[in-house]
Order: structure tokens, then sequence, then C-alpha cells
């Protein structure tokens, strides 16, 4: 093959990232943590970058090896579905699902506290209570930043509460990965879709993960935002950030404002639609999301998205006792969710697939994500790999105009160079 024909060759199926620059500078880091978790803090710590995005920043050399570890289970670089189980239905869209149900807390507090119906939370907890797990990963607030969001490990069920809450923002939830798999102790790892397929693809290249992570629940993804989001907030209402006491994307309550409180009390709201769906905070989200092929979660045993209260096929934003809607994944999620309603953790409800297409109608973009990244492997642009996510199948359920959206939209973006990024 000539060197002019196997350029070509290399613009149309587009290239892989080789290290850890390519993954940021090419828009598709995710900013999880899982390499800074593999190489250590001597080598690679994590941060902010001039994007406002949760970047890895390299600051030494790594032990042979590592890079190739690295880019084995970066979801920058390859993302891997569950394929289609024997014995379990598929959706084009949401993926296996074993059982689908509305579910809620059992503990009024929880369920207050918690994002929707606090079902992950409830989870949590009873993992820790039962000796199921020693530990749960997963974020929380900032104690000195509230509007910033850190990993965290929970070892006891009032820890997980405390750390309770939806956090929109950029974070690094793997960053504490391999420290637990160093304890040689079981825990759980309550994280987005995308961080959920790093540890899966962990799992295929350490083997501490099978035995040591029984359980990996998510949410529905809607994608991430930077922290210039959360300082355009705080500038909206006039208040300085080193002033900020509490950030809290989401109320308590079903689903509750956003709210700023300052050192005094000062409280200051912003309605949830006001707050999340304004379309001139669109373009924040980082591009890696807009390319996702997998925001339901598909890698998990269980996802736990909101449970949207519906009024005339539209969201209800009123204050109530919210719910989740819980799609059951794997025999372990099956088992878990069993165990919890037992022990009277959770309290379900039926819930059909209509009701779930019109709770999250916005995810059926995600079955056209090959279209966007058939348009990066034709602009000879770095790309992801995907498999396992019914390719053919997706792309039907989008149709034409989807697909059109897709690709074209992501062709504009990279003209624009949205997906160009730089470290911290």
């Amino acid at each position: 093959m000539g060197r002019n024909q196997l350029n070509r060759t290399r613009a149309f199926f587009g290239l892989t990232a080789r290290n850890i620059e390519d993954v940021v500078g090419n828009g598709l880091c995710t900013g999880c943590g899982l390499c800074a978790s593999i190489a250590g803090p001597a080598a690679i710590s994590m941060g902010i970058n001039i994007e406002g995005n949760m970047r890895p920043l390299v600051r030494g050399a790594f032990v042979p090896g590592q890079n190739e570890q690295i880019m084995a289970v970066c979801p920058g670089v390859s993302v891997q579905g569950p394929g289609r189980p024997k014995g379990v239905t598929i959706h084009p869209v949401w993926g296996p699902m074993r059982e689908i149900h509305r579910t809620w807390s059992s503990e009024p507090v929880v369920r207050h506290k918690g994002a929707a119906g606090g079902t992950l939370t409830a989870l949590g907890r009873y993992l820790l209570a039962s000796g199921r797990v020693h530990a749960v990963l997963h974020v929380r607030a900032d104690d000195r930043k509230p509007w910033l969001t850190i990993s965290t490990i929970s070892r006891t069920p009032e820890e997980v509460l405390r750390g309770a809450q939806s956090r929109y923002g950029p974070s690094s939830p793997l960053v504490h990965v391999h420290r637990l798999l160093d304890e040689g102790k079981r825990f759980a790892v309550i994280a987005k879709p995308c961080d959920i397929s790093a540890v899966r693809a962990l799992g295929r290249v350490e083997s501490r993960v099978e035995s040591l992570i029984p359980y990996m629940l998510t949410i529905f993804c809607g994608g991430v935002h930077s922290v210039h989001i959360a300082k355009a907030v705080m500038r909206h209402h006039g208040v300085d950030e080193l002033d900020v006491a509490l950030y809290r994307y989401r109320g308590e309550g079903w689903p509750g404002p956003l709210r700023v409180q300052t050192r005094d009390g000062t409280a200051y709201d912003l309605p949830y639609p006001g707050a999340w769906l304004m379309g001139k905070f669109a373009y924040e989200l980082q591009f890696r999301c807009k390319i996702c092929p997998d925001g339901v979660g598909e890698a998990a045993d269980i996802s736990a998205p909101d449970g949207w209260i519906l009024s005339n096929g539209k969201p209800s934003y009123a204050e109530a006792p919210g719910t989740n809607v819980v799609v059951v994944r794997t025999h372990a999620g099956k088992e878990l969710l069993d165990a919890s309603i037992n022990a009277g953790y959770l309290q379900v409800a039926p819930v059909s697939l209509e009701e779930i297409d019109l709770m999250h109608k916005n995810h059926h973009r995600k079955a056209a994500a090959s279209a966007a990244l058939f348009a990066l492997r034709l602009m000879g642009q770095r790309t992801i790999r995907i498999f396992g996510y019914r390719t053919k199948a997706g792309l039907k359920r989008a149709g034409l105009r989807r697909i059109f959206q897709q690709f074209a939209g992501t062709v504009r973006r990279v003209l624009r160079g949205e997906n160009r990024e730089h470290l911290i």
C-alpha cells in the first residue's frame, strides 16, 4: 500500500488515541480519572483545565506498560457494550432490560435528599449495612469549593447519605479505584455510564476487578457540563465564589431548584428548567458527551435514572416525593434489587417502556451516535472505537433525521474546533 493510499485509509477509518495527550487534545476525555488511578499521583493528577473540564495532567514518567494499560481501559479510546445477553430483552435504545420498575427509597429522609427517589443512595446504604461490600466509591460536593465535585469513598451508610445529591459538573470518580483494589476488600462503584464502561474495561486487564467490584451502578447521563456553568450561576446571583457555603445542583425533593447559599445563610434559587434547560448553556457540554454511544449505562448491573413525574407527557418540576426508574441489566443487578427490597430499603411500582420513552426521549439521540463517530473518521479525526452497541438497530431506530443531525452537528463542531482541548 502506497503512502497516499495509507493516508486515505487512515482518514476514512479514523485514528484512535496513542496517549493521554491525544485523548485530551482531541476532545475524547471524559475526565473519569482512571488513568490517574493506574499511574498514581506522582505520574498523573486531575484538575480543571481552561475549558472548565476535569482533565489529567501528566506529571512524571510512566513505568513500562502503563501507557498501554491506560489506553486499553480509557473510554476516550474505546467503549464496549454488553452486546446481546441471552434470555434478556434487548431494546435498541435502552439496551439489555431484565426488569424495569419505578423505584424509591423506603426511608423518607433518603428519598428527600437523594437524587430523584434516592434509589442509588438506598442501594449504596444497603450494600454497606448488609456487609456485601466494605466501601462505596462515588462522588460528592467538595467541602472547600461546593460548586466542584470530588471522588469519595463511603464506608458507612451514613457517609453514603451525606454524599447524596445530583452532581452535574466535572469530576473524576475513578481516581481511587486502585487504592481500593489494593486494600483487597469488596467495594461497589456508583458513577456515570462512561465510568462504568471504563471499570468493565479494567476488568479485562486487571484480574482483581471481578472479585473485588461485585456491583456497578449508574444513572442515565445527559452529559457533563463544564465548571463555567456553576461560575455563571454564581455571577447571575452576584455571589463571590469564595463566599459560597453550599452549591446544590438540585433541591431536596422533586426535583427542586438549583441553590447557591452563602456563608451568612443567604440562599439564591433557580428553578430546575431555568438552570439546566437553557439553550445558552448547551455549548458548555464537553465534546466527548456529544458523541457518546452510551448515556444509559448498558455496562452497569443497574441503571437508575430519574423517574420523571409526567403531566400531559411533559415533566413536572413541582416539589413532590421523587421516584427513579430501575433498569436491571445483569444477574447481579437483579439479585441486589430483590435483596434490597426484601430488606426494606426500596419500594417498587410498575413502569412501562412507553413511560420510559417519554421520560427520557432526549436519550434517543444515542441511537445515532455511530453517525457522529463516522463523521470524525471521514474528517481524519481521532475517534473512539465502539463494540457491542447494536449499531444497525440503533441507526434504524434513530431515523434519517436524527442520523443527519448527529453527522452534521459533529462536522460543525470539529470545524469550530470544539474538539480541541488543553490539558491542565
